[in-house]
């Protein structure tokens, strides 16, 4: 088996859609002598958030001396980086081992009409959990696909676990309110294992304890065990701010990510590596702390592609995101002409998005197609009164004409949309939404 055919074999179970439930999941890692029962783990669950704080804790815990293991989507250049070691992705032939161990576990499974149908996540799921007991990594990073109840990665038990935002998102799963959404990324908080919870509305505030105190585990909030302190960005791309909690209080951090946002992610993943440290009787150290928030960075997220002219890409894909963007365009681009490009797809709340995005002073607005199968179409920006682009790059080329030297460009929306621009203009795509 190739590493194409490895890849194209594992992307076919895309066909099986989404399939929430930890049957099959189960299942599959009993016959693999239940590989995620060997393993350190910590689960990250939420809305969005959760691919900034794993990063942002990944380099925490390389910093102190761990090797760590990550399992994150979506990926931006190559498939293997879903499942990587201190940051190195799986190489292709180990990739290709992995999946000759689980084709014919996978295939047996297929007769069999109550555990049938594997899908792709379900898949990837067990062979990161084999391949970092096979690598004997120290530490797993666990970003959670869908919801947190019923999603395949809460067959885990963790050394710690966090909910970074809970926003209104996959709400023909998850359900329609912040309380059933919120229930359902609760659902990874294990008997006293303890919680760190980052910025949440009080609705789900309320569910995420209720379902902490039935388990008995500690819980750790934003905002009263532990909190940040912004400060105005200084004209360098990112962000700085003190961070405080109970044992701990570091001045004057700066993370590689813009957005103030960043601050909320790196304080979970700071309270993070403080609950770890602790179990693993490590030292917190304010120079760690320092150093490795300042190296992470997470491309797709205010991420900038260009300084001349000044083009950033987004990932603002659902209403929670967007509304952050805004807070963000608001806070740090007041004094600056801004030209949004945007491509979403039909699932979501476009309208919505828009609306929000629109209250955004000295910001200009030009919506587009982009090449995949349920991306927003003319007759889909016409139903909400909008003029759409066949292309982005016609949107881009009329905004270069438009644009005077010192003013921002955004293309934000749909992360598979930022992922075609991200991979036209510097090369990497990136592979689905969550």
């Amino acid at each position: 088996m190739t590493y194409e055919q490895t890849v194209n074999w594992i992307h076919d179970r895309l066909k099986f859609g989404i399939r929430p439930g930890l049957l099959r999941i189960s299942a599959l890692l009993e016959k693999l002598d239940n590989p995620q029962n060997k393993l350190r783990t910590v689960h990250i669950a939420g809305t969005n958030g959760k691919g900034s704080t794993t990063a942002f804790l990944r380099n925490l815990l390389e910093e102190t001396g761990l090797t760590v293991g990550t399992f994150t989507s979506p990926y931006v250049e190559r498939f293997n980086e879903r499942i990587s070691i201190d940051g190195v992705p799986i190489p292709d032939d180990d990739l290709v081992a992995l999946l000759k161990k689980i084709q014919p576990l996978v295939i047996e499974m297929d007769q069999d009409e109550s555990l049938k149908d594997m899908v792709e996540f379900e898949i990837l799921t067990a062979m990161m959990l084999q391949y970092f007991v096979e690598q004997e990594v120290d530490i797993v990073i666990v970003e959670v696909g869908l919801g947190g109840l019923l999603d395949a990665t809460n067959v885990i038990t963790p050394i710690a676990s966090a909910i970074t935002t809970i926003g209104l998102d996959h709400v023909a799963i998850l359900g329609d309110s912040l309380a059933e959404i919120a229930a359902q990324k609760a659902g990874i908080i294990k008997p006293k294992i303890p919680v760190v919870v980052g910025k949440v509305p009080k609705e789900a505030e309320k569910v995420i304890i209720k379902t902490a105190v039935a388990n008995q585990a500690p819980v750790y909030q934003y905002g009263h065990d532990f909190n940040s302190r912004y400060h105005q960005p200084d004209g360098q791309w990112g962000e700085s701010f003190d961070y405080i909690s109970e044992n701990n209080k570091y001045d004057m951090i700066r993370t590689g990510l813009m957005g103030k946002h960043q601050v909320d992610n790196a304080s979970v993943a700071i309270k993070l590596y403080e609950i770890i440290c602790e179990k693993l009787s490590l030292r917190s150290q304010s120079k760690i702390v320092k150093q490795s928030l300042l190296q992470t960075n997470w491309p797709g997220r205010m991420e900038k592609l260009s300084d001349s002219p000044l083009i950033v890409i987004d990932g603002a894909h659902n209403e929670h995101a967007m509304d952050v963007l805004r807070d963000n365009l608001i806070k740090e681009f007041s004094t600056v002409v801004c030209h949004v490009i945007f491509g979403a797809l039909t699932t979501k709340d476009v309208s919505s998005m828009l609306i929000d995005l629109e209250t955004v002073p000295n910001l200009t607005l030009k919506v587009t197609e982009f090449d995949f199968p349920s991306a927003m179409r003319q007759e889909d920006y016409e139903a909400i009164s909008k003029t759409a682009y066949l292309s982005w790059q016609e949107a881009l080329a009329d905004v270069l004409s438009e644009m005077e030297e010192n003013d921002l460009i955004l293309i934000t929306g749909s992360l598979y949309f930022i992922s075609q621009v991200r991979q036209t203009l510097i090369g990497g795509t990136m592979d689905e939404e969550n």
